[in-house]
């Protein structure tokens, strides 16, 4: 039990909230006027979006880090996820492979061994992707033959995604990054090449800006992204969704 949870929470009015500010946008919808007051926000690359988060977050962690009892809960919080946590082990080629988390680590590491008698290796470790953490892994994909693999990773939770395709032996790079992938897994087609999906690259932010025209691609290993294969692409209209195939 925590001890020090019997004492009560600042419960102090807070009285510099930021006042967030009202636009007179108003859409039209079958003859209804709906007001939009808040619509500047969907604008996350403003200074007026960011000044405003700094200001909510100034206020929110000015109370939080006044609760007597916080450090303690985080502290008991952490020692109960600290244990060894495993998936489900899955076998491809001569390999099984399984992720493995070793209690408090921001990703799952993905580890191998040759066989059931085999020595347990580190494949790929998101943990080491990035200093800050922000980097995940979103993915992995083998070929037929299990030669090759390809990985995809993404930062700070972003549906945008990069591939890097390795040699699945040595771990070696085989190309460049593939960048440029959104809402999409990787289906390798035989051993050189593989289909993946995204779409047009938006204009401002790619975190809140729409995007559309899904499109699917092949790729084929060893060749610049400018030379992969549009295969399809779905265009979504006001009352459809219809698509157009292309040669492959």
């Amino acid at each position: 039990m925590l001890a020090s949870c019997t004492k009560s929470p600042n419960t102090e009015t807070v009285s510099n909230y930021p006042v967030s500010a009202k636009v007179d946008t108003v859409d039209t919808y079958f003859g209804a006027a709906v007001p939009d007051p808040y619509r500047w926000m969907e604008n996350d690359t403003t200074k007026a979006v960011a000044d405003w988060v700094k200001a909510e977050n100034e206020v929110t962690f000015g109370f939080l880090d006044k609760i007597p009892y916080r450090t303690e809960i985080k502290k008991r919080l952490e020692a109960l996820n600290n244990y060894e946590k495993l998936g489900a082990p899955f076998k491809r080629g001569d390999y099984i492979y399984f992720y493995k988390n070793d209690g408090l680590q921001n990703h799952y590491v993905l580890y191998r061994k040759k066989g059931e008698q085999g020595e347990t290796e580190v494949f790929l470790d998101p943990n080491s992707f990035s200093k800050d953490g922000t980097l995940r892994l979103a993915g992995v994909s083998f070929s037929k033959d299990r030669a090759r693999a390809a990985y995809q990773i993404s930062k700070g939770l972003a549906d945008w995604t990069e591939a890097i395709i390795i040699n699945a032996f040595d771990k070696t790079p085989l190309e460049d990054t593939l960048r440029d992938i959104k809402f999409s897994g990787i289906s390798w087609r035989g051993n050189d090449g593989f289909y993946f999906s995204t779409y047009e690259k938006p204009k401002g932010s790619q975190l809140t800006a729409k995007t559309q025209s899904h499109k699917l691609y092949f790729h084929k290993v060893g060749t610049p992204r400018s030379q992969d294969q549009l295969i399809l692409v779905m265009t979504k209209t006001r009352a459809d969704m219809w698509g157009r195939t292309y040669g492959r």
